[in-house]
């Protein structure tokens, strides 16, 4: 069973231990929180800025499996940017993080009512590429050569979904 939580202070060493992967990393974005002091301040202003920014637990079977996290990036047309998604690897191949991102999807569009949701890949990482399109993402395009990261510019696909994109 995979439920999604606001993540505690009691999650920021295992977050970071999550963070800190070989595994993971390479595929975080470069001002992701890595540390615990870092991920401890995330976690505390997801405590209080509810609306605006989160930091979610993936929970599967009432264990840590993994995260996602959302800011708003624009209050007067209700837009989020999402991200930070990372599963531990001892989680990965049951297709956690999908069913994990329709949940959050519908967290964001339909429980806090953002008009429109979006996120942005590396286009190096297929694995991800490869989960938004079963998680139900709408790939809108890619910005070449966008960011810098592992010495090297690097593409972003962008997605995004509307609440008329889930469907009900």
């Amino acid at each position: 069973m995979i439920e999604l939580r606001r993540a505690a202070p009691e999650d920021a060493d295992w977050l970071a231990e999550l963070y800190g992967n070989d595994d993971v990393d390479p595929f975080l974005g470069p001002r992701q929180a890595r540390d615990r002091e870092s991920v401890l301040a995330e976690i505390e202003r997801s405590s209080a800025e509810p609306d605006a920014f989160g930091v979610l637990i993936i929970e599967c079977d009432g264990k840590r499996a993994g995260v996602l996290a959302f800011n708003r990036v624009n209050e007067a047309n209700r837009i989020a940017h999402c991200g930070g998604l990372a599963v531990h690897p001892a989680f990965r191949g049951r297709r956690i993080a999908d069913e994990a991102a329709r949940q959050f999807q519908r967290y964001l569009l339909v429980e806090l009512g953002y008009h429109r949701i979006e996120m942005a890949v590396y286009g190096f990482n297929e694995r991800s590429l490869a989960h938004a399109e079963r998680a139900g993402w709408i790939r809108e395009g890619v910005k070449r050569k966008a960011y810098m990261r592992h010495g090297e510019w690097q593409d972003a696909v962008q997605f995004a979904l509307l609440r008329e994109d889930l469907g009900d």
